[in-house]
């Protein structure tokens, strides 16, 4: 192209660039209405599929993006400009900005497929990235918990996605398991029916899967028993601290005994051995 140019008189050279440059910024202009319009297209059909809105306008500004450049190339090319030095010149310094943002990179990748996928979402109450807490919002590059004392914990993304998730409530269901000790002198089998009655009188405790009481062991001075039932994951706590407190209840006006720990001393009457030096 700039041999040719080189070849023509100062005229009709000076008329062909004049043409090129017009075709360049007619170019332009048509490439970015029309980027725009795909993007705007590409939008609307995430969000017909119900697609996160963060996720949403960050991969529509990702495609408006790409199409910029892929314009910005084509463009300068019609305008006799070499695209061979801009190309490599622009994944030179892709390639440096991605070495100097390493760490944000992967946070928003992670932040992508945990967008996409959602292992977790906001009201979930999750354990993850060595933080346990209620999820409060999912962005891009960092997640937020507001922790149960009400503290606000921020966690990178990329510490979430490599780490196991745990969620609490996304079964709409948690199982508690409570444990207490009897004297043994006690009757087992009649703490065992107690606790039988107080799951059917408790709403809260869910008859499918059906709660259970059973020995748990023998320890030093006590039959300890264990006590296994769902609720609604909004009702777990409460319910824990409620039946627990029924079961001390029901176990005193039973006449049955809530076992502490016990130690037997044996005391030696008689002189002390002589001590010899």
């Amino acid at each position: 192209m700039h041999e040719l140019l080189a070849r023509l008189p100062l005229s009709e050279r000076s008329i062909t660039m004049l043409i090129n440059l017009s075709l360049a910024l007619l170019m332009l202009l048509v490439g970015l209405w029309l980027a725009a319009r795909v993007a705007n297209i590409g939008r609307r059909a995430m969000q017909r599929a119900n697609l996160d809105p963060t996720l949403t306008g960050f991969l529509r500004n990702l495609i408006y993006g790409v199409l910029v450049a892929v314009l910005i190339v084509m463009t300068l090319q019609q305008a006799g400009v070499p695209s061979a030095p801009l190309v490599a010149a622009l994944g030179a310094g892709g390639l440096a900005i991605g070495l100097a943002l390493q760490g944000s990179l992967s946070n928003l990748a992670w932040g992508v497929l945990l967008i996409l996928f959602r292992p977790l979402r906001v009201g979930d109450y999750i354990r993850a990235g060595g933080v346990e807490g209620t999820v409060e919002g999912v962005s891009l590059m960092y997640t937020m918990l507001v922790m149960p004392d009400n503290r606000e914990a921020i966690v990178p993304n990329a510490k979430i996605g490599s780490d196991a998730i745990i969620n609490f409530n996304r079964r709409g269901t948690r199982r508690f398991e409570l444990k207490v000790g009897i004297g043994y002198k006690d009757d087992m089998g009649k703490a065992m029916e107690l606790i039988r009655q107080l799951f059917t009188a408790d709403p809260r405790i869910l008859a499918d899967p059906e709660p259970g009481v059973w020995l748990d062991s023998l320890g030093d001075g006590a039959v300890v028993l264990v006590m296994r039932a769902h609720t609604r994951s909004a009702d777990s706590w409460a319910t824990q601290t409620d039946f627990l407190r029924a079961v001390k209840e029901r176990f005193d006006a039973a006449g049955i005994s809530m076992a502490v720990p016990q130690r037997e001393v044996t005391v030696v009457r008689g002189a002390l051995p002589e001590q010899t030096t």
